[in-house]
């Protein structure tokens, strides 16, 4: 009975909230000496390797505690370096993107600037079309003719100038055209201006001379046999707005654009410059094309106050033409009759003879033309 009362107390105590004492057939000092007994075994004891050879000692046995193992450690984030080691073909990797003689380094040479007027363009501004500027005896467009084609044949009695026929591996579209001289057929291949003169004339050939514009049309680096229809889609487009449909040409088409533009002075625009670095970047390593025309002689209709020419050529100022189109003014008030258009260099600004401010504005420089006054950067007064 008393027994029996205490246990009754116990659980009554239990059911109050107050600790309970451990009943003694729980007691947990028989485990733990099993425990312990386990453990010396397990270290004592000794594997044998595929050989039956004594071997390394089995490892202890694992004890879960119930905790959330700790996350294993990330590796490193790759840095710029190991990325360049990690892809070979990158532009980090292959140090090409600026080297010198690659187009994407001349690119970074050329002026920028927004498109100046088409005011005065036309064709005859670039000379004769197909004129033999490299007296050779044949004309421009039968060089490149017999240049571009496969399997040529000439017209008898022209001294292998005149190309009757051959086939063109066309750099445009990736297709073999069949060419033959006839009225109805001749159109199949056109000869292309990689940069197109209208194009020349809005980014600085308006302010070269005749004869350094002829140049710039009949340099065989700025032409190219092509598919004719694909010629026409191109029309006057720059690189930002029409590029070859194979796309394996691209780098080389571009490149031969930027060599044209640093040959013959000219700059290009913000979107064009950006969509032939797009192109560039595929292939850092492309080189600058040279050939065609040799010793080029570039001369400038520019007066003493214009900017001067980018390096790749001879620029004689004022030559080629009775007047340069930029020169200063003839007083502090007044411009010279054949340059009436008053700038402003601080503001980059112009004012027309027609316009309200124009008799009391005291010029910086004169232009002969707005185009001029386009080409170097200044806009027309609002009145």
């Amino acid at each position: 009975m008393p027994h029996n009362v205490l246990v009754t107390r116990t659980r009554y105590a239990a059911r109050r909230g107050r600790p309970t004492a451990p009943a003694r057939h729980r007691s947990t000092w028989p485990a733990a000496l099993a425990v312990a007994a386990l453990l010396a075994t397990a270290t004592a004891c000794t594997s044998d390797d595929a050989t039956g050879q004594p071997g390394a000692p089995s490892p202890a046995p694992v004890v879960t505690t119930g905790t959330t193992p700790a996350p294993a450690t990330k590796a490193p984030a790759p840095t710029a370096a190991t990325k360049a080691t990690t892809h070979p073909g990158s532009e980090a990797a292959s140090g090409a993107k600026h080297a010198p003689g690659t187009a994407l380094a001349v690119l970074t040479t050329l002026p920028v600037k927004g498109r100046a007027a088409m005011t005065g363009y036309a064709r005859d501004q670039f000379g004769a079309a197909w004129k033999d500027v490299d007296h050779n005896g044949c004309d421009t467009r039968n060089d490149v003719l017999a240049r571009d084609l496969d399997g040529v044949t000439f017209k008898a009695g022209t001294h292998g100038c005149i190309v009757l026929a051959g086939t063109l591996p066309d750099p445009y579209s990736g297709r073999s055209i069949a060419f033959t001289r006839g009225q109805a057929t001749s159109t199949a291949v056109q000869i292309d201006h990689l940069v197109p003169l209208a194009d020349a004339w809005r980014t600085g050939a308006q302010l070269l001379s005749p004869a350094t514009r002829e140049l710039l049309a009949n340099d065989p680096l700025n032409l190219l046999a092509v598919d004719g229809p694909l010629n026409g889609q191109k029309s006057d487009a720059d690189a930002a707005t029409w590029l070859p449909p194979a796309k394996a040409y691209r780098c080389r088409y571009v490149a031969r654009q930027v060599a044209v533009k640093q040959r013959y002075h000219l700059w290009v625009t913000s979107a064009e410059k950006a969509a032939i670095a797009r192109i560039l970047d595929t292939c850092p390593g492309e080189r600058v094309p040279t050939g065609g025309l040799v010793d080029v002689t570039v001369v400038t209709q520019k007066g003493p106050s214009g900017s001067a020419a980018p390096s790749g050529g001879t620029t004689s100022s004022g030559s080629g033409s009775k007047h340069p189109t930029t020169t200063a003014p003839a007083s502090t008030t007044d411009c010279p009759d054949w340059a009436p258009i008053k700038g402003n260099e601080s503001s980059h600004i112009y004012h027309l003879p027609t316009g309200a401010s124009y008799d009391v504005t005291h010029p910086e420089v004169c232009f002969a033309t707005e185009a001029a006054a386009q080409a170097d950067g200044y806009r027309a007064a609002r009145r």
